[in-house]
């Protein structure tokens, strides 16, 4: 039996370099599973409101999982104001709705590893965006490098035959980095309601909200979902699964250990995006852009989590 002495399992370094490692492995097969999805519910690719039926289901059901675990934790669930409900009403629109609008259409018109890669950006938007909103996160030589690594990046996935020859799409990478964007602002935004509102509870009732937002709005604009078979209930499964375990353990993971040990972890997610993409969608990674842009990307990944020697 554990010594109760001991530090909490994922306070422990390895378990908790194991449980980082999980949630950017969960995090990076979303972008396999998600076409996966559009193939198994037979979502046309330009039937943009099922795909976004889709997305809300998978949200209400993780977000109304996360809401019984912290019931089942005995966290505040109804304890908040009205003014409260609101802003995670607001934050659900942004922060689920818009920004998995946005993402689920454009993974629908790019491959999962240019779309891995892409969505990667996030990190470095928030980096950006911190600078301006934060007076103690202003940008430091290892954030500026670390995003002009990650953006370089960016820029080398979507080079075609030559370095001349630039391929970007609109609807399929340009949307990816747009719902990286509004990630990032909205996470912003959600970090300062995780201030006065229990992380879990928060982040329950904002996919949740999100969720049902998305939702309505697939069906009013003539989106369906039919059911084939035992597949799609095991995708839609492991999609509201992936989100809401992945959460409840980074918070977990981020409760006990330093933000600086868990973070860097990060970079794992478009590595596992791009394998995992290659390994069930059968998509070719075998050219020297993606393998260079995964580098960059995730240099840029570790360089803004990078601790400097006076903040170590």
């Amino acid at each position: 039996m554990e010594n109760v002495c001991q530090p909490p399992l994922f306070a422990r370094k390895h378990a908790a370099y194991a449980g980082a490692a999980l949630c950017c492995l969960l995090w990076g097969s979303a972008y396999p599973a998600i076409k996966s999805g559009y193939e198994i519910f037979q979502i046309a690719a330009d039937d943009i409101p099922s795909k976004i039926v889709f997305a809300g289901y998978r949200f209400i059901f993780a977000g109304l999982l996360l809401l019984m675990l912290a019931a089942a934790q005995r966290r505040p669930l109804t304890h908040l104001a009205p003014r409260q409900y609101g802003q995670l009403v607001l934050l659900g629109l942004t922060q689920t709705s818009l920004q998995y609008t946005f993402f689920y259409i454009g993974l629908a018109f790019t491959t999962g590893v240019k779309g891995s890669i892409i969505n990667a950006t996030g990190t470095f938007f928030s980096v950006l965006l911190a600078h301006f909103i934060y007076h103690n996160d202003k940008l430091s030589y290892n954030k500026t490098l670390g995003c002009v690594l990650g953006f370089a990046g960016v820029m080398v996935v979507n080079l075609s035959n030559g370095l001349l020859d630039f391929s970007f799409s609109l609807m399929g990478d340009g949307f990816v980095m747009l719902a990286a964007l509004i990630l990032s602002a909205s996470t912003l935004y959600g970090k300062r309601l995780s201030q006065t509102i229990d992380p879990m509870v928060m982040t329950g009732y904002q996919l949740a909200f999100g969720g049902v937002a998305l939702t309505v709005g697939g069906y009013i604009f003539g989106g369906s979902l039919a059911v084939h078979g035992i597949a799609s209930v095991a995708i839609l499964g492991y999609l509201t699964l992936l989100s809401s375990i992945a959460f409840a353990l980074w918070s977990v993971l981020l409760k006990y250990n330093r933000v600086s040990m868990i973070a860097p972890f990060n970079f794992l997610i478009p590595v596992s995006g791009v394998l995992l993409s290659a390994m069930f969608l059968g998509e070719n990674i075998l050219e020297w852009k993606y393998a260079v842009a995964l580098v960059l990307v995730c240099s840029g990944i570790w360089w803004v989590n990078k601790v400097g020697r006076k903040a170590a």
